[in-house]
C-alpha cells in the first residue's frame, strides 16, 4: 500500500471505530508517515478516584498514538499488534486536553518500535511511552 493510502486507511480506521471515539471520546489529530497525533477532552469519566486523568487513560492514549504512527509503515500484506507497552508517567493530568504524540523509531520486518510523549495543554510533558510490535501476515489471527 502506497504511503498516501495507508494515510488515508489509518483516518478512516479512526474514523469507524466507536471505541477511540465514541465511548473513549479520543479525536485523531495529526497523521504522516511514522507520526500520528491523538488527544482527548478529559471528562469526569476520565478521571481516578484522585480526581487525576487515570493511567489507563494516559497508557491508552499512548497505546494508540504509537499503533497508528506503525499503522502508516506497514508493509502491504502485514498487520501488527501491541507485544509490550511501557508507560513512564511524570506528571499528573488534571484535567483540560491531553494530546499524545506517536513516532516511530524503529521499523523492522519481524518486530517494530515506536514511542509517544502525552502532553497537557500547556505543553507539559505527563508521560512518555514505548512500544514493541509484532509485525504479523495480514491474514494471521
Amino acid at each position: 500500500m502506497a504511503a498516501p493510502d495507508r494515510l488515508a486507511e489509518v483516518r478512516e480506521r479512526f474514523a469507524a471505530s466507536a471505541f477511540h471515539r465514541s465511548f473513549f471520546g479520543m479525536t485523531l489529530e495529526h497523521v504522516a508517515e511514522g507520526e500520528v497525533d491523538v488527544a482527548l477532552a478529559v471528562e469526569d469519566r476520565h478521571r481516578n478516584l484522585l480526581g487525576i486523568v487515570h493511567g489507563g487513560v494516559i497508557a491508552t492514549l499512548a497505546d494508540t498514538a504509537t499503533g497508528l504512527a506503525y499503522r502508516t509503515v506497514l508493509q502491504p500484506g502485514t498487520q501488527h499488534v501491541t507485544a509490550q507497552l511501557n508507560v513512564t508517567y511524570l506528571a499528573p493530568a488534571r484535567g483540560g486536553r491531553v494530546l499524545a504524540r506517536g513516532r516511530v523509531v524503529k521499523r523492522g520486518r519481524r518486530t517494530g518500535y515506536a514511542e509517544a510523549d502525552v502532553l497537557d495543554e500547556e505543553g507539559r510533558l505527563l508521560a512518555r511511552a514505548s512500544a514493541l510490535f509484532a509485525i504479523l501476515p495480514e491474514d494471521a489471527q
